[in-house]
């Protein structure tokens, strides 16, 4: 078997992080993966390596694209951010001053800033979409729109796994009248060359990895915690274990589309046409791991690049202090932390999230944030899913040293 090759480039004073890339793409954890950091504005790292497809024949090149899942809610959040910043969408006001149809089944009461934060109880669909419907945008949201809440809006933290996009990019729709995938595309990711992209095209298809997802079957150590009772549990394993057979679960992450062939208990999913092509704004986002380095790294430098401005550092501070911390249905009981849309705790950093970092992961392993203090941007990217205890090990060791070097 071919030893896979890592190319790219690294500032020596960074060298220990290349050594962990290195080790984790040649030994085969991850297929395929890209790794880039930017500090103070200026990228120190830019490394790539592995293949981007199951047979190991296509190598991953400096531009290959690979589905980024969640990582994506970061670039949603901060479309909708610039709104607020404008002044076009109010955080306090109604979702149904820039959505009326909304307005019913109990969602009457519901705030924009309840769908920025998880709080919304509109974790999942209550009725399971058609089949392959990806790309019909017009009726999932008229499906959102319609549908009782799963939770009273504004009372719990319930992690929005798939509709968190829908629901920000219609109002982000109504207010502007561009799709989420075309504003992103426009204000954002032309504006500042970011290679990043929500609903691709043919020739994007191109570049694209494909993504190794686990397998449907259940984990036999899964199935062996599900027939513990309660008392034998520590508390922690406990929510691990009720939230798995939760409602609340389910809808987030399973009962999505009436076949089982579309949902999350399958592995080709993300590989499709429809998925690829959707606009999906909670989670296809497409990228390259120096395009999030970048985008993170601007928002890390008081969001301006070239003498542009992404978002202010006003609306920064706005979007980052924590507005809500669970614990999340969805997320297993856990004490999660929410701005303005992007994620204040998350896995990625084992050490803890630092004052001033923000970001987001992927349900897949990639991940991005910033650093306001240190000005750091950083960006991983991967195509292998691994199982929840070594789903973040890559970008985990990765920040890890990173902060033993700053």
């Amino acid at each position: 078997m071919t030893k896979s090759r890592v190319e790219g480039f690294c500032d020596p004073e960074f060298s220990k992080l290349e050594e962990i890339f290195v080790k984790s793409v040649e030994s085969g954890f991850d297929d395929g993966a890209g790794f880039a950091l930017e500090v103070e504005g200026k990228e120190v790292l830019n490394l790539w390596g592995g293949y981007t497809d199951k047979e190991h024949k296509t190598v991953w090149q400096e531009n290959t694209l690979v589905n980024v899942f969640s990582v994506t809610k970061a670039m949603t959040s901060t479309c909708a951010l610039q709104l607020i910043e404008s002044g076009k969408l109010d955080t306090e006001a109604l979702v149904s001053d820039y959505w009326p149809e909304y307005s019913c089944a109990g969602k009457e009461q519901t705030k924009v800033i309840d769908f920025l934060t998880h709080r919304a109880g509109m974790f999942g669909f209550q009725t399971p979409l058609p089949q392959d419907s990806w790309e019909d945008w017009n009726m999932i949201v008229d499906r959102l729109a319609k549908q009782e809440p799963i939770r009273e809006p504004g009372t719990t933290q319930g992690y929005h796994a798939m509709t968190f996009g829908y629901l920000v990019g219609e109002l982000v729709r109504r207010i502007d009248g561009r799709s989420l995938g075309n504003y992103f595309k426009e204000e954002i990711a032309d504006e500042f060359d970011i290679d990043f992209i929500i609903g691709l095209d043919n020739a994007d298809i191109e570049r694209c990895a494909d993504m190794l997802m686990l397998s449907g079957r259940p984990n036999p150590l899964i199935l062996i915690l599900l027939s513990l009772p309660n008392w034998l549990l520590p508390q922690q394993i406990k929510n691990f274990k009720e939230t798995l057979r939760s409602k609340e679960f389910s809808k987030a992450f399973v009962e999505i589309m009436e076949s089982e062939g579309s949902d999350f208990r399958t592995s080709d999913y993300p590989n499709s046409d429809p998925w690829r092509k959707a606009e999906i704004p909670a989670a296809n986002g497409h990228g390259t791991a120096a395009g999030i380095a970048k985008f993170f790294g601007i928002l890390a430098n008081d969001g301006q690049r070239d003498g542009k401005k992404l978002l202010s550092p006003e609306i920064i501070e706005q979007a980052t202090t924590v507005r809500t911390s669970g614990p999340d249905l969805v997320l297993f009981q856990a004490p999660y932390k929410f701005g303005l849309g992007y994620m204040i705790d998350a896995p990625f950093s084992p050490i803890g999230m630092k004052e001033g970092m923000f970001g987001h992961t992927g349900i897949a392993g990639s991940a991005g944030f910033a650093d306001l203090n240190n000005k750091v941007g950083f960006g991983f990217t991967n195509n292998r899913q691994h199982s929840l205890g070594k789903l973040y090990r890559t970008s985990n060791n990765l920040a890890k040293k990173l902060y033993e070097i700053l």
